[in-house]
């Protein structure tokens, strides 16, 4: 077991190491473009947050709007934004709030995509990889996918613990992505879970459909 996920990480880190060395082709810098429009996006045009902007703003003492209210919004337009990564690609993602109200009575591992609203390559993955029929098939016979947005606001459930967001980095972070990640907050990450949502390993960075799928199907081989 130890010597098969000590094979997997070398396999990982193959990986990040060519996808973050190689000069990019023609095909790269349209991915790179891609990324980058994908990162400036202004998210203010939002209609979630428009909506959760419009709401009548409550003052506090000195005359600035209630922390609470603003807080509260946050968390409306962050709720507005799971829902659409929920179908990205077509599939049909969980999040751990969901798993940790209804556990799957299934015995599959856990395929978890942890991204950030301003990472530019997880919008390219979402767009190009998710969206693979061979990966599309692949996760729905062989994993339980779940999103998980690295910068919650939300409390999370998770294994009968309790995880936070804390102020830090470049919006907050939960703590659960500090876990998962081992202190690497790099986006996207693939975070892989055994049947029991013990963590078998992380693989950080894009990701092609040629290179997932050989993930996939090496995290899909290890025996519990």
């Amino acid at each position: 077991m130890q010597m098969r996920i000590s094979i997997l990480a070398i396999i990982f880190s193959a990986f990040t190491f060519i996808s973050l060395s190689c000069k990019p082709d023609k095909t790269d810098n349209t991915e790179q473009a891609t990324a980058q429009e994908s990162q400036n996006a202004d998210s203010k045009n939002h209609p979630a947050r428009t909506m959760a902007e419009g709401m009548p703003i409550k003052v506090d003492a000195m005359g600035g709007p209630a922390k609470d209210q603003i807080k509260r919004q946050e968390i409306a337009y962050e709720r507005s934004l799971k829902a659409e990564h929920l179908n990205t690609g077509g599939l049909e993602w969980t999040t751990f709030d969901r798993l940790a109200k209804n556990p799957p009575k299934d015995k599959k591992k856990y395929f978890v995509d942890v991204y950030t609203e301003w990472c530019g390559w997880c919008k390219v993955m979402d767009k190009k990889t998710f969206t693979d029929p061979e990966i599309q098939d692949y996760l729905k016979k062989n994993f339980h996918i779940v999103k998980f947005d690295a910068e919650q606001r939300e409390n999370i459930s998770f294994k009968g613990k309790e995880y936070q967001w804390i102020n830090g980095g470049r919006k907050g972070i939960n703590q659960l992505a500090i876990e998962l990640l081992g202190n690497r907050m790099s986006y996207p990450t693939m975070v892989y879970l055994d049947e029991n949502m013990n963590k078998i390993t992380s693989s950080p960075g894009y990701k092609t459909p040629e290179q997932l799928i050989v993930e996939l199907k090496a995290i899909k081989d290890i025996k519990s």
